[in-house]
């Protein structure tokens, strides 16, 4: 096993560290005929036992003008693929059970196009893609993310059949990618949230700011902000209201592991936590996250929101 792995690292190692583009070569190239190209050699070595055993002069000519063409059509797969351009893109995170996506760009200089490539990562689906003359074309390899954490692109096949499907052509890729995988988050409601002052002088009764209006009940707002009354007025047609406040009143939540089943497994309280994120982030609400060794302070956007999942996808019991 040792020296398989070594081989193949020699053969099909990229070059620098996995990022730079590659230009495929005569040496990671591998060429061989076909279930149809076999069958093609059979028929024509029949075809030339008949020439020779009747010595038809036609069927000699016809003979060597059909291993002609296999020949030729062996040449043009080989060039379908040599000096292809492989250039390494990047990769959203995704989560848990979902299709993790990996950019790779094709490119071709040469004046003539490169047809029916075929690209398949290890336990992934089949792309097939055509390259025009002088460009480049992207492509997305879907990758299925079973794990959280950091998922490797596998080795990639690039293989051609082009133009006759008598002979295929390949050749294996390893570029250094890999795509940040998130817990699957779970749907549950969100722990209670706590009510906090950023800015403003409080008045009137209980402590409250001044009032603003009213706005639609998050799923993170407290029942004692909800207004009864005037929810009461329009009962049936929209959803519960909620009281605003001048001044900055802004609902802060901190989304604890020990909010968490300690009977749970790990990668489920991992989930539910996962889903508290995307919930107090639709919610419109301050968020923070405590995990053991490791602690979010509370914040709101997209920037913090993909910190928290990150924290998630790489948490360590």
């Amino acid at each position: 096993m040792g020296i398989v792995a070594t081989l193949q690292q020699k053969l099909f190692r990229w070059q620098s560290d996995g990022t730079a583009p590659l230009r495929l070569g005569q040496r990671r190239i591998f060429i061989i005929p076909t279930r149809g190209g076999l069958l093609f050699a059979l028929a024509l070595v029949v075809m030339l036992l008949g020439a020779i055993n009747y010595t038809l002069a036609l069927g000699h000519a016809l003979v060597f003008l059909l291993a002609g063409l296999g020949i030729i059509g062996m040449v043009h797969t080989f060039r379908n693929l040599y000096g292809l351009i492989i250039t390494p893109g990047r990769s959203e995170p995704v989560f848990t059970g979902e299709m993790a996506h990996f950019q790779l760009t094709l490119g071709n200089d040469r004046p003539s196009a490169r047809l029916a490539l075929e690209l398949e990562a290890e336990n992934g689906q089949t792309v097939i893609v055509a390259v025009n003359p002088q460009e480049n074309a992207k492509i997305s390899l879907p990758v299925s993310a079973r794990k959280r954490g950091w998922l490797a692109l596998p080795r990639v096949r690039l293989a051609t059949r082009y133009p006759l499907g008598l002979f295929v052509a390949w050749s294996y890729l390893q570029p250094a990618m890999r795509c940040l995988v998130y817990p699957q988050p779970i749907n549950s409601p969100l722990p209670a949230p706590s009510s906090t002052t950023t800015s403003g002088e409080r008045s009137g009764d209980g402590g409250q700011e001044d009032f603003a209006g009213f706005r639609e009940r998050q799923p993170a707002d407290s029942p004692r902000h909800v207004a009864w009354k005037a929810s009461a007025r329009d009962a049936g047609e929209r959803p519960l209201l909620v009281k605003q406040f001048a001044g900055g009143a802004q609902v802060e939540m901190q989304l604890d592991w020990a909010l968490t089943d300690p009977a749970q497994a790990l990668e489920s309280r991992l989930s539910l936590l996962a889903g508290w994120v995307l919930a107090a982030e639709a919610a419109g609400c301050s968020y923070g996250l405590r995990l053991p060794g490791q602690e979010i302070l509370p914040n709101a956007g997209d920037a913090h929101q993909r910190r928290c999942l990150e924290a998630l996808a790489l948490f360590q019991a």
